[in-house]
């Protein structure tokens, strides 16, 4: 008992909300959201998704910051402290930030390199042809911004909860959102003439974002929709991954639980609906719809610097106050997946900070490696269960994000709707003397929609439902 009083916490609730934000945030949101809301009908995509957040969602974040705050444990510890013969979910739901970290860094490599080469005045170069792949199957140049990227997340996490988390995310997080703002205002504003006479404006672009497009829309399709909406909820919420249950951990039993969920929600569905304002009015005007099938790294990496060089002299500034942004995204979310680790590590192993911040940097930057080199002395291509040829990034991200995030929802809510049933979960949410206003939708979701809903997600990523 005596390590659990002496446990960090948050400041305040401002810290855990800007710091649970930061961590929701991250390249998800901005590379996947969009892509998903063009792909999907717009608007439709966008209704969908904020009914999800607002209850599928909202019983998962709500679970795990009420699991951390109850146990004050990590993942690794937290599950078996409430079952002890639940331990085996803590396992799985520990190791899926230990898979993704090392992949994450390396994408946030890419990230330091376009962002260098923008503030630098080489945004023309960024937007050839063939410069993203001819730079991730370089030998050495990936794996060292892989280091440096890394290196920026652990110095952050080695400082602590307060010094180094919470407030990093008091810096990062402001200065995120205004520069998500900005650029989403700056591309509303946009228009380009191509080669044909045919002039696209941003403000076009917005509305097929916007507006839903029920065109040929089927059952099957509405699923489609469905599934796809509540799979970028794991990614905008950061849920099933460890992260929210360690960060709940550090939150003071006197904090308004409600209020700082209701805030998390709110400023996560904000952003990845800003980041689609940036992204595809731009890609519209620039490049028309076709431009719009892109998403990952393409769309990133190879789509939007293109689009930025169609801007002329200022794109080379946007391109910068773009992956700043991009830089400062995928920061506050590489530190949010260490720390899932970290206080695993510590509460497990009875490690120092420092001791489990080393491990684990280690552990990232070998696995880092072994990434990089799958683009070249290690690649090779196979077939995955949902029909995507993958190599080894795709493979760990196939892993974490389609078998086991999914897999530790689904377990999670057998446990707390079934084993030890939500009233436990309702007093940590009140016990501040807070109101749990969605009291009566929470048991309903926790204990049939929500594991109903995850298993046909977790089936159809296995390829074993077709017919969604």
């Amino acid at each position: 008992m005596k390590k659990e009083k002496n446990r960090n916490s948050f400041s305040g609730s401002l810290g855990f909300v800007l710091t649970a934000a930061g961590s929701a945030v991250g390249l998800g949101n901005i590379w996947r959201f969009p892509y998903l809301a063009a792909k999907d009908g717009g608007g439709l995509y966008l209704v969908i998704y904020l009914v999800l957040a607002l209850t599928f969602g909202f019983t998962l974040l709500t679970t795990e910051i009420a699991i951390g705050r109850k146990t004050k444990q990590s993942p690794l510890t937290a599950y078996s402290k409430l079952k002890s013969n639940w331990g085996f979910l803590g396992i799985l739901a520990c190791l899926v930030p230990v898979i993704i970290l090392p992949y994450y860094c390396v994408i946030g490599g890419w990230v330091v390199k376009y962002f260098l080469a923008y503030l630098t005045g080489g945004g023309s170069a960024a937007a050839t042809d063939g410069y993203f792949t001819d730079f991730i199957t370089g030998e050495w140049s990936p794996i060292v911004l892989t280091a440096i990227f890394l290196l920026m997340v652990a110095f952050i996490v080695f400082r602590g909860i307060n010094k180094g988390i919470e407030s990093s995310s008091k810096i990062l997080m402001p200065l995120l959102l205004l520069l998500v703002v900005g650029i989403a205002f700056f591309s509303l504003t946009i228009h380009y003439e191509d080669d044909s006479g045919v002039t696209r404006t941003g403000l076009q672009g917005f509305a097929i974002y916007v507006i839903p497009d029920l065109t040929g829309m089927t059952v099957k399709g509405f699923f489609t929709v469905l599934l796809d909406a509540m799979g970028q909820l794991f990614f905008s919420l950061s849920v099933a991954m460890g992260i929210m249950i360690a960060y709940g951990s550090y939150v003071k039993d006197d904090a308004n639980l409600v209020k700082s969920i209701n805030q998390i929600e709110l400023f996560d569905t904000a952003v990845a609906f800003l980041a689609g304002v940036m992204i595809i009015p731009a890609v519209y005007t620039f490049m028309g719809r076709e431009g719009m099938a892109a998403s990952g790294p393409s769309l990133m990496f190879v789509s939007l610097p293109k689009v930025f060089a169609s801007m002329g002299r200022i794109g080379n500034l946007v391109g910068c106050l773009f992956f700043a942004m991009v830089l400062f995204a995928a920061l506050t979310s590489a530190v949010s997946v260490m720390e899932a680790v970290v206080s695993s590590f510590m509460d497990k192993f009875h490690m120092t900070r420092i001791q489990a911040a080393a491990t684990e940097t280690g552990i990232a930057l070998a696995g880092g490696v072994v990434v990089c080199l799958g683009y070249n002395k290690l690649y090779f291509e196979i077939k995955l269960p949902n029909g995507a040829v993958a190599q080894i990034l795709d493979i760990m991200d196939y892993i974490s994000n389609n078998f086991l995030m999914p897999l530790v929802a689904i377990g999670t809510c057998l446990l707390i709707g079934w084993v030890i049933k939500p009233p436990a979960i309702i007093e940590e949410v009140e016990k501040s003397g807070s109101k749990f206003g969605r009291k009566r939708l929470y048991i309903v979701m926790i204990r049939y929609i929500a594991p109903i809903l995850l298993v046909i997600l977790l089936l159809k990523s296995l390829g074993i439902l077709t017919i969604i």
